[in-house]
């Protein structure tokens, strides 16, 4: 009888036995941090706090910006103000009286008001003192009407203003684009030459211009307010002055993106030495891997992927507590709540490079660990 010897099974391609899905990775990431969980929460714990700070200092810029330009264009960019400047030796210029009429005869000019600061002059809420007779009224900003304890008009509530009774018609609301007028107290001309002694000379000039010909009027102002001495007339735009106030809080967003990197680098510090100890915790678990056909490839690859899990897990928690500290503070001050894409995916980004940097180290360790070595540790 002749033997006839059976046909070897074709071999399996080296590379094929060598590949590991990713699915499968992650499988294996997430069981190495599940048996570690107070270990793993800790350590995601560092990244979290600095994904947060970087989320929060993010959203919060966007959303006061956006708050502050929709308020700006709510009031609108056509505001000029006329201010008296200085004089060649350095003194306080005056404003001609005249200065508000020429003023509203430039073409695209459309409103004009002007104020008066009368000096030496307080206003007081006291009982102490007499009361008088007078016909003179009075209007308060949003501040002087806080700091006087006044929130509302009664008929015949009035202030002491200089050496006598005003009563009082109104309150103002905020005046986003004219603070100066929040801390006033505003008295009518006539009332204020009579009894306050005011010289009739304006100290500021407000006015609006059509919104195409704010260039043009914003060039002629202070040769049409002053015509003898233009260089001692002061022109702004407030508009413009909120703006630049917006870029300049840029400056206070890099140092507290600064410290949201110095919790990044903790918490990066955080994942390599958890990762270290669990090498050094699972040598079997290598050993007994490699003995199966695990390359130096899967197993480096499987402690890298568990570091960026890990640090993924705590970028992730760090961008909710962002977003939902932006949400709160953003519905406290009324603004719209903004996350721009580049707070939540750098938040994220920044995550998965720190966990694949801190990972890295204890991921080749591994890789180059003895299998027969590995394995006395069972």
């Amino acid at each position: 009888m002749t033997a006839v010897a059976a046909p070897a099974p074709p071999a399996t391609p080296r590379s094929a036995a060598a590949r590991l899905r990713p699915a499968d990775m992650a499988r294996l990431a997430a069981v190495g941090l599940r048996t570690r969980k107070l270990r793993a929460g800790l350590s995601a714990l560092g990244i979290a706090i600095g994904v947060a700070a970087i989320t929060a200092v993010l959203g919060l810029s966007a959303s006061s910006q956006a708050g502050l330009l929709a308020e700006i264009a709510r009031l609108g960019t056509n505001l000029l103000t006329v201010q008296n400047g200085q004089t060649l030796t350095g003194g306080t210029a005056e404003l001609p009286v005249t200065a508000p009429g020429m003023i509203a005869r430039l073409p695209g000019v459309t409103q004009v008001q002007d104020t008066g600061t009368v000096n030496n002059v307080n206003a007081f809420r006291s009982p102490l003192i007499p009361t008088g007779d007078t016909n003179a009224l009075a209007v308060l900003g949003a501040a002087a009407a806080q700091r006087l304890g006044i929130d509302k008009i009664f008929p015949g509530e009035r202030i002491w203003v200089g050496s006598m009774w005003f009563y009082l018609t109104g309150i103002l609301k905020p005046a986003v684009l004219a603070p100066e007028i929040d801390s006033s107290v505003l008295v009518g001309y006539p009332a204020a030459q009579k009894y306050l002694r005011f010289n009739g000379h304006p100290t500021t000039i407000y006015l609006r211009a059509a919104t195409a010909a704010v260039t043009r009027v914003d060039n002629l102002l202070a040769a049409q307010a002053n015509p003898g001495n233009p260089g001692e007339v002061s022109v702004s735009q407030p508009s413009a002055a909120l703006t630049a106030q917006v870029e300049a809080k840029g400056a206070f967003d890099t140092l507290f993106l600064g410290l949201g990197a110095v919790a990044l680098l903790v918490g990066a510090v955080g994942v390599a030495n958890i990762m270290i100890i669990s090498v050094l915790e699972r040598r079997s678990e290598i050993g007994l891997r490699r003995a199966l056909g695990a390359t130096k490839n899967h197993i480096r690859a499987q402690f890298l992927a568990e570091a960026i899990l890990l640090a993924l897990a705590g970028g992730a928690a760090g961008v909710a507590a962002g977003s939902a500290a932006t949400a709160v503070y953003a519905h406290a001050k009324g603004w719209a709540t903004v996350i721009p894409p580049v707070a939540w995916a750098g938040g994220l980004g920044a995550a998965i490079v720190v966990g694949a940097a801190a990972g890295l180290l204890p991921a080749l360790r591994a890789a180059r660990m003895s299998p027969t070595r590995a394995l006395w540790a069972l």
